[in-house]
């Protein structure tokens, strides 16, 4: 048996807890408005960048952090809801390449509304001054000391994800 010790003292605030914390919450609150027009993230994600520019499914893949599975059933969906289509690429004859259709587009404008709106309530929390300093220190995180996982003993718990 072991005896009771007190835990070790906190020298920093739980900076784990607070940024996955807050993402899981971030992200069930996009899920459930998203639902409202039939799409998931995923969806809204692979809408958004094919009408960016033409890109592949391997390439849409990485942006959303999607593992190959993953996205052949999100693309597949969004061909169901007639949103988005599997067609040659007009540079590479070999790929194939994820257009979207007109309904697709006028989806994607709602659902990035919709995003917009959730990631708006989420920043109302905070004072107005504080927003943009928030942002940038967020963004500075993100794509410096945080930008890149570090290397393990095993497969990655989890992919970098770009920016979308």
């Amino acid at each position: 048996m072991t005896a009771m010790s007190p835990p070790p003292t906190r020298t920093q605030p739980d900076l784990s807890y607070l940024l996955d914390h807050t993402g899981h919450v971030l992200r069930t609150q996009m899920s459930a408005a998203l639902a409202e027009i039939g799409l998931t993230a995923r969806m809204h994600c692979v809408l958004v960048h094919a009408l960016e520019e033409e890109r592949t499914q391997i390439q849409l893949a990485e942006i959303g952090d999607m593992d190959k599975t993953t996205m052949v059933v999100t693309v597949d969906a969004l061909e169901k809801a007639g949103l988005a289509e599997r067609r040659p690429s007009s540079t590479d004859r070999r790929a194939r390449i994820i257009a979207v259709t007109e309904e697709g587009a006028r989806t994607a404008e709602r659902s990035q509304r919709i995003v917009d709106a959730v990631h708006e309530r989420a920043l109302a929390a905070l004072p107005d001054e504080d927003r943009e300093t928030f942002l940038r220190l967020l963004t500075h995180l993100a794509t410096g000391p945080l930008g890149t996982p570090a290397p393990g003993p095993g497969p990655a718990a989890r992919r970098v994800r770009q920016r979308s």
